[in-house]
């Protein structure tokens, strides 16, 4: 019988592929990744973290004082196919308890590619752009997906600053793959519990939004 896989949808430092090949523990030589958008959710940056927390927009919308955009009320990221128990085990490990991993629907925004060889900091590779075109409307979008992804819990440890994925590129994305991880705890944290063997029920820690 084929092993159960998973997509995701990530949305913060997961959506650089040296980082999630460091976290899930190899070389992703099993999944495709396209760009893919989550409506009617915000993306903010943690207090005190390189990484942001996504909540759905009736929470979000409470940080600010003025109406967002369409374009603010969308989290751009990447959607992630083929991942197996194993690596959703590692990924659990890596939100930890910041984050539940929800049921949510996304939209594909290109065809799915193999991650062996995508360098997201290259600028000609990069799913994400930092001033990507304006979203069609949804009725030209790819159909809406089942994934999950790790919806943060404390609005209270939350900026109302929006986070930028390129400016997590620029100045903090070096210290969480290669050589810098190995002294960054999130990371290390992941190594220990994979060294161990320590397992979960990855199917236990999923809620579905309402």
């Amino acid at each position: 019988m084929a092993e159960c896989t998973f997509s995701s949808f990530f949305y913060g430092t997961l959506m650089h592929p040296k980082i999630l090949k460091r976290v899930i523990g190899n070389d992703a030589s099993h999944l495709q990744i396209a760009p893919a958008v989550l409506f009617e959710h915000t993306r903010h940056k943690v207090k005190y973290a390189d990484y942001p927390g996504v909540v759905p927009y009736h929470k979000g919308q409470t940080l600010f004082t003025r109406e967002l955009t369409h374009e603010e009320r969308c989290v751009r990221g990447t959607m992630v196919t083929g991942l197996t128990s194993k690596d959703m085990t590692c990924l659990d490990y890596f939100e930890g308890n910041e984050y539940s991993r929800c049921s949510i629907e996304i939209h594909p925004l290109q065809p799915l590619i193999d991650i062996p060889g995508y360098d997201v900091a290259s600028d000609d590779k990069s799913l994400v752009p930092a001033d990507p075109p304006p979203l069609p409307p949804t009725s030209e979008l790819l159909p809406a997906i089942p994934a999950q992804t790790y919806i943060y819990n404390d609005l209270d440890n939350l900026e109302a600053d929006l986070w930028s994925f390129e400016d997590f590129i620029k100045n903090n994305a070096w210290k969480w793959y290669g050589d810098a991880s190995n002294d960054n705890p999130d990371i290390t944290e992941v190594d220990r519990r994979r060294e161990l063997g320590t397992t979960s029920t990855v199917e236990g820690t999923i809620e579905v939004l309402a």
